[in-house]
């Protein structure tokens, strides 16, 4: 080989080097920026092919699409000082490129850590104004609305557009949770004690009730007994009176005669009376004198 072809071969090597990389392409989900000795030229590149200064100057892309920031599991506090642990994310995106450089210089780790601190931030901010009941269910859409608000705001300076914020978990602290189980436990005893109190009071006022009640009749199924004996011991009373005044003699023979039957029905039974009682009367003579 020839020096002049060798000379030829190196000229052509150095004209494809520089012109590979005088042309760069940027895709339809990129965001890109050429910067010439570090100093940015041409911002927010168009999609498509570019040419630019070989050496002098550089292309700077970045993805372009929405980013999710999946952020580790933080412990706030809220108004009333109890600690919540939280797990969120962010969807968020290149909005301004020439910003975005200037503060992250297209690092996306440099750019994750700067949002994951503005959310911190505004969570610790958002929670520390509201109670637990608020934070977990009562106002939980309108915080992450207002933190989204809030850090899209602050973070437009950094030429990043926040999308949305979400909080995936909401969770008390492992040592916070046994002691809030321990205490619901005992709630729930204080209250199952309370409900067999009221029971068992309860059960004592009707078995009372029924005692009384039980009282009360017997007491008026009595007088009524009573009531209706004495009424018929004056209608026998009378009865007795009337069939006495009618024909006393015969009466009286009746009821010895039924003496006789009651006194003689059994042939065992020994009694010991004067034969000349008044009870034997009547078995004197026929004629009953």
């Amino acid at each position: 080989m020839s020096m002049r072809t060798t000379i030829v071969l190196a000229i052509l090597l150095v004209v494809v080097v520089l012109g590979s990389q005088a042309i760069f392409q940027v895709r339809e989900t990129e965001r890109a920026i050429v910067l010439e000795f570090g100093e940015m030229v041409q911002a927010d590149v168009k999609p498509g092919l570019h040419f630019k200064l070989p050496v002098a100057q550089e292309a700077k892309k970045f993805d372009g699409r929405v980013l999710s920031l999946d952020s580790n599991p933080e412990t706030y506090y809220t108004l009333e000082k109890k600690p919540l642990e939280v797990d969120s994310f962010v969807k968020w995106r290149v909005s301004d490129v020439s910003k975005f450089y200037e503060s992250a210089s297209f690092d996306l780790v440099r750019a994750q850590r700067l949002i994951q601190e503005r959310v911190n931030e505004g969570l610790r901010n958002q929670i520390s104004r509201r109670d637990m009941h608020e934070v977990v269910s009562g106002e939980r859409d309108q915080l992450m609305g207002e933190l989204r608000d809030d850090l899209d705001k602050v973070m437009r300076r950094y030429g990043v557009e926040v999308i949305d914020v979400r909080v995936k978990r909401i969770d008390l602290p492992a040592r916070v949770s046994d002691s809030v189980y321990e205490r619901m436990n005992s709630e729930r005893e204080i209250e199952a004690r309370q409900f067999r109190a009221e029971g068992q009071e309860q059960a004592l006022a009707i078995r009372a009730k029924a005692d009384r009640d039980a009282v009360v009749i017997e007491a008026e199924a009595y007088r009524e007994s009573e009531q209706i004996r004495g009424d018929g011991d004056a209608t026998s009373a009378a009865v007795y009176a009337a069939a006495y005044n009618r024909d006393p003699e015969f009466y009286e023979f009746y009821r010895s005669i039924n003496a006789y039957i009651n006194v003689f029905n059994n042939k065992g039974d020994l009694l010991v009376l004067d034969p000349n009682s008044e009870f034997f009367k009547f078995l004197e003579s026929g004629d009953g004198t």
